[in-house]
């Protein structure tokens, strides 16, 4: 080749490594009219002309453990932020879940099917609606109103009553003869968005929600002996609390000390509520995207607190309230505090929003605004991975309001991460490597489909993939790619730009690559766009005067980081780490070289969180 030729070759071979680096998202063309219409910003920034809907809840329900029935009311006072004319309200009744006929993807028990929310009264703006005629489609009610101009407020009150589900526990229910978990449980209006409008996608089961920031009055009534814990502050704990009680849990709010607010013996004493036939607990949340309650006549209490704001001193009150038959629970407070300590301090190092956290003894592994519902586990590490997983989504969705029902991966996978580097900050034995192995043994199969596939359009083995272990990964490397201080600065860009809204993936993209001052289109695009699956190869390894050169090529399309365990004669080892960044100009090979000074035995490809389809080609001995 001639020398003008070679000259050209090479300038058109770095144009063309260029705009592989520098390459723009694929994007469908109803996220594109967002950011035609301003709403959003391709700076990472919500657009100069976003907007989002908001409420004001005022809740009041009697809930009787012996029938089950939950009754009450609900004002709403629902301002349309938006620019649009809004003549419909579209509600969701969740409860309808277990409606009978309602569709579902999982099953339930035959005797837990009922007959779902009862609207009994509706009055909008003050005018009465005959409920006769509304027309509930499991859960979704929409209701015609007159036509709400921007800027304007409707007034809602209804009036309702549905029985909480005995059963078939999924992420609500009766938890054993007196204690209950009770999420869900009115009707809300649900989100209107600059994307999609009214979110009509109907809660079958397996996708999670997508709610606005509001604001909660509650008042739930329970009776004596029952104690109620739920999202937001309660109000009146001194009508509800004897004096010694309500002692304990000042002390608690203040102390780092480890408060047993209610232990074994007082739950014998029957002295723990006001001796009223029946108590209102009131409670005010300000700022979330839902609210929800359990409660018992037979849980311990056991409490602390810590400063997880620095500059203001601010402290976060961290509860669990469990069945003492249940010994895993003894230990979860002190879990869920180092949780919510790691997680203001050391990733994503952001203070805890919330001003409590109660993981709750239940029958699922499910979150909720300052709230956890958690079941009662015989491993420890497994209880320690559940309890700092399910804490860490007060991150996200709570704080970020993300789609979870058309973006699952958005909150999964960050509660993912979150756990592999929390876990072994509790616990130095655990490795917590969940998903991962999973991933590797059935990526690039029928089953693996791009992570921004809509969660509504997945079941099964895919809708675990692409919402837990893959997103996971995709934020590990990344991180790792950027080092932490970066990688903490571009996720910091991300919460400062879209906390208590309504972000979506390309808000997240945009957001890590102003934050990061980096271009990571390519990363993106390959791991969370594109098909293909995770498998590097030992291709050659080349000895000359006591250096070793191992060539390690990507077999598969998945960008992953390169990890070598040299391995001696002495047997010991030495670890040599290529981040993600290897593979960024689109390169099928990356050389490694290494000088070991001694006599090496053999050189192993791969670690705990790179997944490897085919691992067979791994090993390279030394002969």
């Amino acid at each position: 080749m001639s020398t003008s030729k070679s000259i050209l070759t090479l300038a058109l071979l770095a144009i063309g490594m260029s705009s592989f680096a520098q390459q723009t998202l694929p994007m469908p063309r109803n996220i594109d009219k967002a950011y035609q219409h301003q709403t959003r910003s391709k700076d990472g920034m919500p657009g100069k002309k976003y907007w989002q809907n908001t409420a004001d809840y005022t809740i009041k329900v009697n809930f009787d453990p012996t029938t089950r029935k939950l009754a009450g009311t609900v004002a709403i006072a629902y301002v349309n932020n938006s620019p649009d004319t809004l003549k419909q309200l579209q509600f969701k009744l969740y409860p309808n879940y277990y409606q009978k006929g309602a569709p579902r993807d999982r099953g339930i028990a035959p005797e837990n099917v009922n007959e779902g929310v009862q609207i009994r009264q509706l009055r909008i703006n003050n005018v009465a609606s005959d409920v006769s005629k509304l027309t509930i489609d499991a859960t979704n009610m929409p209701v015609k109103i007159t036509p709400l101009a921007p800027g304007q407020t409707a007034d809602i009150a209804i009036t309702y009553d549905y029985e909480l589900n005995a059963g078939s526990h999924n992420r609500t229910g009766q938890v054993d003869e007196s204690a209950f978990f009770v999420a869900y449980f009115f009707p809300r209006i649900t989100v209107y968005d600059d994307l999609d409008g009214w979110n009509k996608n109907p809660y079958i089961g397996s996708q999670e929600f997508y709610n606005d920031f509001c604001q909660f009055n509650a008042e739930i009534t329970v009776p004596k002996n029952f104690v109620v814990w739920a999202t937001g502050d309660l109000q009146n704990a001194a009508q509800v609390l004897t004096k010694k009680y309500v002692k304990r849990l000042e002390q608690a709010e203040k102390k780092d000390d480890y408060i047993t607010i209610i232990d074994s013996t007082d739950l014998k004493k029957n002295d723990i509520t006001a001796a009223n036939a029946t108590n209102i607990w009131k409670f005010e949340a300000k700022d979330v995207v839902d609210f929800v309650f359990a409660t018992s006549d037979h849980y311990m209490w056991r409490s602390t607190s810590l400063v997880v704001d620095p500059k203001t001193k601010r402290r976060t009150r961290v509860d669990a309230a469990f069945n003492p038959k249940h010994k895993d629970f003894w230990e979860v407070v002190e879990f869920a505090r180092k949780t919510v300590h790691a997680m203001s301090y050391t990733f994503p190092a952001w203070p805890f929003p919330y001003s409590h956290e109660t993981i709750f003894d239940g029958l699922d592994q499910m979150e909720y605004p300052m709230m956890v519902n958690d079941n009662p586990l015989e491993d420890r590490a497994a209880t320690i991975e559940l309890t700092d997983h399910e804490i860490f989504h007060t991150m996200f969705p709570f704080y970020m309001g993300t789609n979870e029902t058309k973006y699952g991966w958005m909150d999964e996978g960050w509660a993912t991460i979150g756990e592999w580097i929390i876990t072994p900050l509790i616990d130095p034995s655990i490795t917590d490597d969940y998903g991962v192995r999973p991933y590797a043994a059935m990526a690039g199969t029928e089953v693996d489909l791009p992570i921004t596939t809509l969660s509504t359009q997945q079941t099964g083995a895919a809708f675990y993939l692409n919402s837990y272990p893959k997103p996971g990964l995709g934020y590990l490397y990344v991180r790792d790619m950027l080092g932490e201080e970066l990688f903490t600065k571009a996720l910091h860009t991300y919460i400062r730009n879209w906390h208590g809204k309504h972000p979506m993936p390309y808000d997240f993209f945009y957001s890590m690559n102003a934050g990061a001052g980096r271009n990571m289109n390519w990363f993106w695009q390959r791991w969370f766009f594109d098909d293909g699956y995770p498998d590097l190869a030992i291709g050659n390894v080349q000895q000359q005067a006591g250096q070793y050169q191992v060539t390690v090529t990507a077999v598969g399309s998945k960008p992953v980081p390169v990890d070598l365990t040299v391995m001696f004669a002495d047997n010991t080892t030495q670890k040599i780490h290529k981040d993600v960044s290897v593979w960024e100009k689109g390169n099928t090979t990356v050389d490694v070289s290494f000088k070991p000074g001694k006599a090496v035995k053999r050189i192993v490809l791969g670690s705990t969180f790179v997944p490897d389809s085919n691992p067979t080609d791994n090993v390279y001995e030394i002969k």
